[in-house]
């Protein structure tokens, strides 16, 4: 049986693996070779001999697939692994993380078993649907092994055909043919000279290169797109904190024990840019094409720094939520965007947003527009300084706020307008009650 097979002049590529030929296949293979009489006379002979197939249908290996991240989200980055091959998993037990433009998406294992091999490596782009890895379902308690373990260890234990030596020897002079002696002659090992006047750079050997994230790579993207779009201007205010700050004092034990949340500062400014958004309606509005879109909502935008990047959800609907619900709605998001569990939709959208460079020691700053929103209100950190307040220089807590707007839409008159209401609502909070 094996002079027969070996008898057909097949590529050596085919030699060394068991494959299954159909009775259409024998026609063509039996041509190739002086014994087509013999080969077509014993048909059932070649296909026994060949005829083992590659995979087991018996559904014991089971493909790990990336899910679907968003209709928005086309691909991802194969962050890391969180299994090695020959590791136990249960059902959904997570195996590696995806890591897109704006989420992190885990991928889980379908079904219980063991990791037989991964078929993605750590850094690839992998879209949904793409297989990353094969598990083994255990029968018995003892996981299969993977066929192409089989067939190696198999081919391992059959010593070589003679034509396959015959075909490796000639090929092994054709990978020696050029001579390598006379080529390290032309380099010098020694380093260039340099002259008097060129700059001495450190040694690569202090640098180092990594790739940058996929969540980094879309902010890039998405704010040097907003510097070449937009004509941006940046207008500054400053504001009094102490009324602000006297409220919050005043209320934060009744506050936290009605509402079960701090009392902070950010739903004061939330508050504050409602009523500026409802006094300016351009501020909420954006350009689009050679129109002009009137949003009848206020949707916050909150930008929230993380390890992994800068994130910026959403709190909807602002302009109907109280100080407390603001507060709960902030901080839900702000714990899901460190914990890396935000979705999608909680980032999608948003007419107007906020930044606060003052948790991080910020005293002045220009922000840039969070796309495809006209402006954008940068708050900055609290400083004791001297003012005049009655004709008497009095120590205050102020904070510098900025505007930046999209000057293609909005002029600097709706813009100071706007920003002087967030200065007097912020101010006298009472304003807020009165409606004036």
């Amino acid at each position: 049986m094996d002079l027969l097979f070996q008898s057909l002049e097949l590529p050596p590529f085919w030699r060394k693996r068991r494959l299954y030929f159909s009775p259409e296949d024998l026609g063509w293979l039996t041509t190739l070779t002086p014994m087509r009489k013999v080969a077509a006379s014993q048909p059932e002979l070649i296909i026994q001999i060949c005829g083992r197939p590659f995979s087991s249908d018996n559904g014991d290996l089971i493909d790990a697939v990336v899910p679907f991240m968003g209709e928005s989200i086309t691909d991802g980055t194969l962050a890391k692994f969180l299994k090695n091959p020959g590791d136990g998993v249960e059902v959904d037990e997570p195996i590696a993380q995806i890591e897109t433009d704006k989420v992190t998406v885990d991928v889980a294992s379908p079904e219980a078993g063991v990791i037989q091999k991964f078929v993605a490596k750590e850094g690839d782009t992998v879209e949904p649907g793409t297989k990353i890895a094969v598990i083994s379902k255990p029968e018995g308690g003892v996981a299969h092994v993977a066929p192409s373990e089989n067939i190696s260890g198999k081919a391992a234990s059959q010593p070589s055909h003679p034509t396959e030596k015959t075909e490796e020897d000639k090929q092994t002079p054709k990978v020696e043919i050029t001579p390598m002696t006379d080529k390290p002659k032309e380099y010098s090992l020694s380093p260039p000279k340099r002259s008097a006047i060129e700059p001495q750079l450190p040694p690569k050997e202090r640098e180092r290169r990594v790739p940058m994230t996929r969540i980094r790579k879309r902010v890039a993207t998405r704010l040097k797109d907003s510097q070449n779009t937009y004509a941006m201007l940046t207008t500054f205010n400053e504001v009094d904190m102490t009324n602000l700050m006297k409220l919050r004092s005043d209320y934060k034990d009744t506050f936290v024990d009605k509402h079960g949340v701090k009392l902070g500062l950010m739903s004061g400014f939330v508050k504050a840019a409602v009523s500026g958004l409802q006094n300016q309606p351009i501020i909420n509005a954006v350009i689009d094409g050679d129109d002009i879109i009137y949003r009848d909502y206020i949707d916050i935008s909150i930008a929230v720094g993380t390890p992994k990047g800068l994130v910026v959800p959403v709190v909807r609907n602002a302009d109907k939520m109280n100080f407390a619900q603001i507060e709960k709605e902030i901080n839900t998001l702000a714990k899901r965007a460190n914990d890396g569990s935000l979705s999608i939709d909680e980032m999608a959208g948003g007419s107007f947003t906020i930044s606060n460079g003052g948790v991080y020691g910020s005293l002045l700053s220009t922000p840039i527009i969070n796309p495809p929103q006209s402006a954008i209100l940068g708050m900055h950190s609290i400083v004791s300084r001297p003012m005049v307040v009655g004709g008497n220089v009095v120590p205050r807590p102020m904070m510098y706020i900025a505007l930046t707007y999209d000057h293609r839409l909005i002029d600097g008159r709706e813009a100071v307008f706007f920003l002087c209401r967030i200065k007097d609502v912020v101010e006298d909070p009472r304003r807020l009650l009165l409606d004036i």
